[in-house]
């Protein structure tokens, strides 16, 4: 099923992707909850000002989602709205189109895993509320939709699951 089919008709306010992860949904929530700095190319795809060395979700509603760098400081992407383990997740996006940290900012990206089996869980992720880029929806949209996006993100998660994640 594509993912227009599975999602319905086009929406220019948010970017949608999905991945079937060979894992079961807990361990997939799980790496991506509790591992996102061993997934998560925090060599490049980084906001604040020195080297990252991981990536946090802080497991509860308006827990903060975070990077930490090398020297102990900390660089805040978001917010956790919704925490519904292991089926449903909701962070906000606060990182402005300069990519810098923007509160005001607020974008949403849901992610939700479904259990296509005993052993492998379809993950769909929506970052939604694109609107709120204004002007530059349009260029922040392309940017979480190629190749480079979601997408590729999505798909190192879903390689490091299946390679049996640490408990």
């Amino acid at each position: 099923m594509t993912e227009q089919a599975r999602f319905g008709a086009a929406d220019l306010n948010s970017v949608r992707k999905t991945v079937i992860v060979e894992a079961p949904p807990a361990v997939a929530w799980r790496v991506f909850t509790e591992q996102m700095g061993a997934w998560w190319p925090l060599a490049v795809y980084k906001i604040g000002k020195t080297s990252a060395v991981d990536a946090m979700i802080e497991p509860r509603v308006g827990g903060r989602w975070y990077e930490r760098g090398d020297d102990g400081s900390t660089c805040d992407w978001g917010t956790v709205l919704s925490w519904e383990p292991p089926f449903r997740l909701v962070l906000s996006w606060d990182i402005s189109a300069d990519w810098q940290p923007d509160p005001s900012l607020r974008t949403e990206i849901e992610v939700r895993f479904i259990a296509e089996g005993r052993n492998s869980t379809r993950v769909e992720l929506e970052h939604r509320h694109l609107d709120r880029y204004g002007a530059r929806r349009d260029a922040m949209r392309a940017v979480f939709n190629e190749d480079g996006g979601w997408g590729r993100l999505l798909q190192m998660f879903a390689d490091r699951a299946a390679a049996g994640a640490s408990p």
